[in-house]
């Protein structure tokens, strides 16, 4: 194997350990975070079952961006719908073909749509690239990592898709060794392309930023109270956690 080859494959054990780990930690925080209020946005669910709906359709639908705004809508639900098909696409990398996810990700419909899906993603984020640029109000809030993490993730898109549909100089037999070579710990040589070290590299950028970055909304909104608390401050008195102790303490 080539020194290139070693460099990447122990940069990508590093930033797959910050990944997980930094998600954790902030998830942990997240979690531990109290809410003294109840403050859920109206008209809020009255039940458990109302929450799980309400939050479903946030996460898959974007319902209270539809709402608000349906130009940002369009090209935010773009970006992620394409994301996911992206993910979709490439688990074929990191799957052995026994295993039972083969069969699902290896379908032709699922990778002509994640191939595809990059035209999708591109447009929708030269769209929230402009809503940044565009919109007074944005812009005006708008910091350069909030520009920057969109450059990143487009040149990412970008360079993925010069591979699929401009330069077919990439050894996929050998990238997909490669990358099952950082699953099961039997590093294997990295296939040599500019293009390809190019598009991993970004990759592993946004590995090592995303657990301090504004991306952290796609754990955190799980954990938003606005979002995830039932509408009933009559029917039962909301108390956080250590106001709960706090209480008892006392009593």
């Amino acid at each position: 194997m080539s020194a290139l080859s070693y460099i990447f494959a122990g940069a990508f054990v590093a930033a797959t350990l910050l990944l997980v780990f930094g998600l954790a930690r902030k998830i942990m925080q997240y979690a531990r975070t109290p809410a003294p209020l109840k403050i859920p946005t109206t008209p809020a669910p009255t039940t458990v079952g109302g929450v799980v709906v309400r939050m479903a359709t946030e996460v898959v639908l974007f319902n209270s961006l539809f709402k608000s705004n349906k130009w940002i809508w369009i090209f935010g639900w773009m970006f992620h719908f394409a994301l996911l098909l992206a993910f979709l696409r490439h688990l074929r990398y990191i799957i052995s073909p026994d295993s039972f996810l083969w069969p699902l990700v290896s379908m032709e419909i699922v990778q002509a749509a994640g191939k595809y899906g990059g035209y999708a993603m591109l447009i929708g984020l030269a769209g929230l690239f402009a809503r940044r640029v565009l919109v007074d109000r944005v812009r005006y809030i708008s910091s350069p990592s909030d520009y920057l993490m969109l450059i990143l993730i487009f040149s990412i898109a970008a360079t993925g898709m010069l591979m699929s549909f401009v330069a077919h100089s990439t050894d996929i037999v050998q990238l997909k060794a490669f990358a099952l070579g950082l699953v099961y710990f039997d590093w294997q040589p990295l296939p040599e392309s500019a293009l390809l070290i190019t598009h991993l590299t970004l990759v592993l950028i946004l590995m090592v930023i995303f657990p301090i970055s504004k991306l952290l909304h796609a754990p955190g909104v799980f954990f938003s109270p606005t979002r995830n608390q039932v509408d009933n401050p009559r029917e039962k008195r909301h108390l956080a956690a250590w106001a709960a102790k706090l209480e008892s303490d006392n009593s």
